[in-house]
This record gives structure tokens, C-alpha cells and sequence, in this order.
């Protein structure tokens, strides 16, 4: 298959996707994010636009630079800085994440740019129920730099993947993937920026996916 250079090609079927799902409950989210929050605007946007039943009960978010929480105010959610650094072990934090979003009542939650490894702690909390977006076509290039990594290998595709979270980096299962093809004077600004798009595009649908996965059968 030949991608144009504006072409982009999500990797499951659209027939398996109904964003609204079948459900009468809208879907609680608790959304964790650690920089600017474009993947958190685009799930708020699919609510509002009514392509997505659910609505988010809390931001949780761990740099205080971020700017994530600011989005979160312009939409009306409340957001919780958890400093990491506050932290000293990796467990302690989680522990402290899976307080503050079962306070906010979350059955799902969206790591929407989360910068932070992942402990059992966290993971048991919600099986099966917490959701990460990675800028690759996985299980190319996982972990950091996902994007760099691409741009270094040499490959003439990449793209981003929605999956569900486990505890071994970027390997869950893969709920949707978007192809996204590298240009020949992309760099890793220009490749990340045409990436994000799909991002967005394919987040809250992966969300809706999962939700309807989950009420047929366990992954």
C-alpha cells in the first residue's frame, strides 16, 4: 500500500467503530496528562460534539508547568497537580492517582500524553480500563522518542496507537492504530505535529472501542 503524503490510514475496520456506543450511561473518565493537553481538548471536544458518550470527572496532572489544567479550566473539569517529585517511590504515587480518581468516581482512565511509568498499583486499580496513546505504529519504536526513533530508522511510514495499558512499556492490547508517512524533509516537529492530528482523530474513537469491547467480553 502507497500513502499519499496527506494520506492517513486508520488500522481497523470503521464498521467496528460507533463513538456514541450503545450504552445509556455516559462513560466516567479520569484523564492523566503531563504537557500542553491536545489529546485531553480533542476527547472534551468529541463529548461536546455528542460523538462520544461520556464525560471526564477529573485531570489528573503531574507537571506543574503543564498546561493541561488550563485546558481542563476553559472545559469546566477540575484538575489535581500530583507532583511526582513529591514521591519518593513510584508506588506511593500511583497509590495516591488511584485515590484521587476513584474520589472522582473514574471507570476509565485516558493516559492523554502521561510521562510517568506505570506501576501494578495503578494497573490493578483498573484492569483493563486504562487507556494510552503512543506516537508510533507499535511495536515499532516504543518508550521515548518514539517519534526521533522513526525519523532515525529509516522507515517511510510510522503513525500513532491507542492500546490498552499493561505493565510492560507500550505493549497492551492495540485497539486502533493511524499510519501517518514521513516526508523526506520531515523533522521531528513537522513528523509529531501530522502524527498529533491522527491522534486526536483516533483517541476518542479507540475510547468508545474499548467500552464496547469491555461490556461483550474480557481482554
Amino acid at each position: 500500500m502507497t500513502l499519499r503524503p496527506d494520506s492517513t490510514v486508520s488500522l481497523v475496520a470503521p464498521s467496528m467503530i460507533n463513538c456514541q456506543s450503545d450504552q445509556s450511561t455516559p462513560l466516567k473518565l479520569g484523564i492523566m496528562a503531563s504537557g500542553s493537553g491536545s489529546n485531553f481538548e480533542a476527547i472534551a471536544q468529541a463529548i461536546a460534539d455528542e460523538q462520544l458518550n461520556a464525560q471526564i470527572q477529573v485531570l489528573v496532572y503531574n507537571n506543574p508547568t503543564a498546561k493541561a489544567p488550563i485546558r481542563a479550566a476553559n472545559r469546566g473539569v477540575e484538575a489535581v497537580l500530583l507532583n511526582h517529585r513529591d514521591y519518593i517511590h513510584r508506588e506511593a504515587f500511583d497509590q495516591q492517582i488511584v485515590k484521587t480518581l476513584q474520589q472522582y468516581d473514574v471507570d476509565w482512565v485516558i493516559m492523554a500524553g502521561w510521562m510517568r511509568l506505570v506501576t501494578p498499583v495503578l494497573i490493578d486499580a483498573f484492569t483493563d480500563r486504562i487507556i494510552n496513546i503512543h506516537p508510533s505504529l507499535l511495536p515499532s519504536f516504543k518508550g521515548i522518542n518514539a517519534v526521533e526513533q522513526a525519523l532515525a530508522s529509516g522507515v517511510k511510514i510510522t503513525g500513532c496507537t491507542v492500546h490498552l495499558v499493561c505493565l510492560e512499556v507500550d505493549s497492551g492490547p492495540i485497539l486502533i492504530q493511524a499510519a501517518v508517512p514521513i516526508l523526506p524533509d520531515d523533522t521531528a516537529e513537522t513528523l509529531h505535529a501530522r502524527i498529533q492530528i491522527q491522534e486526536h482523530r483516533i483517541l476518542p474513537q479507540a475510547i468508545a472501542l474499548a467500552a464496547q469491547k469491555s461490556n461483550n467480553f474480557r481482554f
